[in-house]
């Protein structure tokens, strides 16, 4: 783990904040996170992701924390009315057929902010994924950001932010590290969440 970043990530607008704390308490839900250790810039992986409620309470639990970050989603998902709270909430519309230069532009992005967190899912998926998708990896490394633990444990009732990593450039012994957090995760649907692994070059199944 490391701590040698400049503090201080991007903040929501404290009526987004309320909202958000209202929301969670509602529903009985809590909020984690030690805020005083992130820094300005970061990736936060959005695990495990198995639902469709998946979204809403991440925004709930991370935004309650004070944190605003942004996050990708299909381009048919931003339609109106829903498409304009989407966006006040950080998310940013995708083409589905433009992810080839996804990795380059998001890693751009990060470095040309001052302050700037992007929440990615790695699984890419609600259903049952056999690999994680590297981008969030990829993008951290390239713009020389740390990988932050974002989480979402159903049977505690809990979500947010958990330990901060910084990539070293071998992504097989770095997802041990995220294998050793997540197992004590638990998924809205627990049957669906898939093995932390990446696709093999060789593409072997």
């Amino acid at each position: 783990m490391g701590t040698n970043y400049e503090l201080g990530p991007p903040k929501v607008n404290n009526f987004i904040k309320t909202l958000a704390r209202w929301f969670i308490a509602l529903v009985g839900w809590k909020a984690e996170g030690d805020l005083h250790l992130l820094p300005k810039k970061f990736v936060a992986i959005m695990a495990p992701h198995t639902s469709n409620w998946d979204l809403l309470f991440a925004l709930g639990t991370i935004s309650a924390l004070g944190i605003k970050f942004n996050w990708f989603g299909k381009k048919e998902a931003f339609s109106w009315p829903i498409g304009r709270l989407f966006k006040l909430l950080g998310g940013i519309p995708i083409e589905r057929s433009a992810h080839q230069n996804m990795v380059e532009q998001t890693a751009a992005l990060i470095r040309s902010r001052d302050r700037v967190i992007i929440g990615i899912a790695p699984e890419g998926t609600r259903s049952n994924s056999k690999y994680w998708k590297t981008g969030f990896y990829n993008i951290a490394h390239q713009a020389g950001v740390p990988i932050v633990f974002a989480f979402l444990d159903y049977a505690r009732k809990v979500g947010g932010l958990g330990p901060m990593m910084q990539t070293t450039g071998d992504i097989e012994e770095d997802l041990e590290e995220i294998r050793k957090y997540y197992k004590g995760v638990t998924a809205k649907n627990p049957a669906l969440v898939g093995e932390i692994a990446i696709k093999p070059k060789n593409g072997a199944n």
